[in-house]
């Protein structure tokens, strides 16, 4: 096994004037699994062909262990990648796709099988060893990628999103096989997606990116305390953190017609970049329902005790659509904050929640709320 270290890596594209990957700088610790993830066209998986060797590397080193592969062919570089289209040999048998890299490499075949039917058992494969690919599943053939990954025993397993031509249930039973094996098989692994959820779920750190930049690279509890900018807190979180520019007054912020408490820090911080507002950031479930008004006989589940005689306290929002998901329910709404009206989204106890067309008072819990810059989008709370 091996660390991986992208130091200063970029990757400019020939006719491109701006960087896809921009001095990428990640060491990526023996036996992690590391998800890079982003929207389209962020570099996440430029930056993973580019420790493949698939694409150039402009400038900067990649470093697999010790051992400096900036320049090296893929062959060279002992890596396994699993594609999101698969990749299989249709006309080659599960068996013969998973050990043909290990046949053209000269490997007996006795010890060819061996490794075939160990890695079949992990992947409770051994039944279609006979099979062809077009006889199979999208996630048995997506196990028989995976399985011609492990029966090379590389010292990186590199994956570009493997689950994005899935359906939504596979996706999460595959996803959760797939970091169950890792962690089995310790090999430190790189692994590319569009899909917070994903990025969230399966990597013990994750790395944000956009527009070739690396924006936070973190454990994926402390990415959704913690974000470190405005990009990172709006992508990260499903649904998204409500993202607020509201003024700064004594002490706190203006939230409707309740004054949330600051810390002074980061208020001194906003002053210091002449910012006469910040942007707040808070979780759904992070709102505490004070007030509620225009329901047929329906409270707010845990929220009512929280309820103020004060019907003007907190912000108002009207509840325009409600998803019902069983143990949660999430309110989306808008309200009116600095003479602009703003989409919210509010989460409520699934058993008891609002009615369309009604309105609901929140204000956030004071210790939960996330504070940024408005003109620099950086982090300003502790």
């Amino acid at each position: 096994m091996a660390t991986v270290t992208y130091d200063k890596a970029t990757r400019i594209y020939p006719g491109g004037d701006k960087p896809a990957v921009d001095q990428l700088d990640i060491t990526i610790e023996d036996g992690e699994f590391l998800v890079l993830v982003g929207p389209s066209g962020c570099g996440k998986s430029t930056s993973l062909r580019m420790l493949a060797g698939l694409e150039d590397v402009n400038a900067g080193a990649i470093r697999i262990g010790d051992r400096d592969v900036t320049h090296l062919p893929p062959k060279d570089r002992d890596i396994a990648m699993v594609f999101q289209n698969y990749a299989l040999y249709p006309h080659m048998t599960v068996a013969d796709n998973m050990g043909f890299a290990l046949k053209i490499a000269g490997v007996p075949k006795a010890e060819i099988r061996q490794k075939v039917e160990d890695a079949a058992r992990i992947l409770d494969l051994t039944e279609y060893l006979g099979r062809k690919p077009k006889a199979l599943s999208g996630g048995q053939r997506q196990r028989v990628a995976m399985g011609r990954a492990i029966v090379r025993e590389p010292q990186v397993f590199l994956m570009d999103e493997p689950l994005s031509n899935l359906d939504a249930k596979l996706r999460v039973q595959t996803r959760t096989q797939i970091a169950g094996l890792q962690r089995r098989l310790g090999i430190t692994t790189v692994y590319v997606t569009h899909d917070q959820v994903e990025a969230m779920t399966m990597g013990d750190r994750v790395a944000v990116l956009k527009d070739g930049l690396l924006q936070q690279v973190d454990s994926p509890r402390n990415m959704y305390d913690r974000p470190a900018n405005l990009f990172v807190a709006g992508f990260i979180g499903s649904p998204a953190m409500n993202l607020v520019e509201v003024p700064i007054t004594d002490g706190g912020v203006e939230f409707g017609n309740s004054v949330v408490p600051v810390s002074r820090e980061a208020l001194s911080a906003a002053a210091g970049k002449g910012d006469r507002t910040v942007t707040v950031g808070v979780r759904p479930e992070h709102f505490d329902v004070v007030g509620q008004s225009g329901q047929s006989g329906q409270g707010t589940g845990d929220a009512s005790p929280a309820l103020t005689k004060d019907a003007s306290a907190g912000l108002a929002v009207t509840v325009n659509v409600v998803e019902e998901l069983g143990a949660d329910g999430y309110v989306y709404g808008t309200a009116e904050v600095g003479g602009e009206r703003k989409d919210l989204v509010v989460r409520v106890n699934g058993r008891n929640v609002p009615e369309k067309g009604s309105t609901l008072r929140v204000v956030p819990r004071p210790g939960e709320l996330h504070v940024f810059s408005t003109s620099s989008g950086e982090r300003l709370s502790d």
